[in-house]
């Protein structure tokens, strides 16, 4: 196992796991080609639909092989296929616990049906009773303190919902945007559900690692990573990706790389702008003791050393 961690291997997924004797993954993601024809440097993406979802079942079975007992397994797929994935689950023996829609902005334009503006994203674990699933880490602060001030809100502040509507598509446009892959994931939406359903040092496994997001945001969540990918291509500019992150900032005199990070994943999930929140005395408080539930820290920070932060963060 010790020569899959921290890497991104070039290979087939269900070749490469069909090898592995023992669980490993605590947190599966899976972002498959939709067999809806984009252009990938080494997959075709459009072939019978038959033979599409039997490859489906293949991989999918592969993956549960390898996820630790208390595992979770996330997929994004397409309106296409989500249903299949469904079945294939409830014939692998998942258990789902959520289906969540990715609602994002700049959908895709059509001409003779409506735009498509989602993904679905479909959340299963391998034990219904027993798995990890950390509520602090995601929560956000809700309408009830954002906006009326009631005193029956919960401090500690509120789910997401399960339609997801915080995270633009990747467009090319964009900084965030890898030139080199067709199909990107935004980090925001995998360091959420890395957050959620993995603990420190925990390992995250992409079995169609791409661009190299899923890999990027464990690593910068203190997870390990196991990325497979086909294309040399791909995970020769991945790692590069992944080395990258040694010339990110580590954070303050104040604040640690992880803390930095939690400032920045915080800034996201709630659509703020850094600035009109440090100017706010309500909203700096609401986003401090946020700050301070998802860290559960015993360090407390000063509304001074938040301001200061945010505004860094917003140049």
């Amino acid at each position: 196992m010790a020569k899959l961690l921290n890497k991104i291997i070039c290979g087939d997924c269900i070749e490469v796991l069909g090898e592995v004797e023992e669980a490993f993954a605590d947190l599966i993601f899976a972002d498959p080609p939709f067999n809806i024809g984009y252009k990938y440097d080494k997959y075709y993406d459009k072939v019978k639909s038959k033979n599409y979802i039997a490859w489906t079942k293949e991989w999918m079975a592969v993956c549960k092989k390898v996820l630790k007992p208390y595992g979770s397994f996330y997929i994004a797929i397409g309106d296409e296929y989500a249903a299949n994935v469904k079945v294939i689950a409830d014939e692998l023996g998942l258990f789902m616990r959520n289906w969540i829609i990715w609602h994002y902005t700049f959908g895709q334009q059509m001409k003779k049906k409506f735009a498509r503006a989602h993904t679905h994203i479909l959340y299963f674990v391998k034990d219904k009773k027993n798995f990890t699933f950390n509520d602090k880490a995601v929560r956000v602060p809700s309408d009830r303190q954002l906006i009326y001030s009631d005193k029956r809100a919960n401090p500690a502040g509120k789910m997401p919902d399960d339609v997801w509507d915080g995270y633009p598509r990747v467009c090319g446009t964009f900084k965030e945007r890898e030139g080199w892959h067709p199909c990107q994931m935004p980090e925001n939406l995998l360091k959420r559900i890395i957050a959620a359903s993995t603990n420190s040092g925990d390992c995250v496994l992409d079995p169609f690692s791409g661009s190299g997001t899923t890999a990027v945001a464990a690593k910068q969540l203190g997870r390990s990573y196991v990325g497979i990918e086909v294309s040399e291509k791909y995970v020769e500019n991945a790692e590069k990706r992944l080395a990258d992150l040694k010339k990110q900032g580590r954070g303050n005199l104040v604040f640690d790389a992880a803390e930095w990070n939690e400032l920045r994943r915080l800034l996201a999930d709630m659509e703020g702008n850094a600035k009109e929140i440090a100017a706010d005395t309500n909203l700096l408080e609401l986003f401090a003791n946020q700050f301070a539930v998802r860290t559960n820290s015993k360090k407390r920070y000063s509304k001074e050393d938040i301001v200061t932060a945010l505004k860094d963060l917003a140049d």
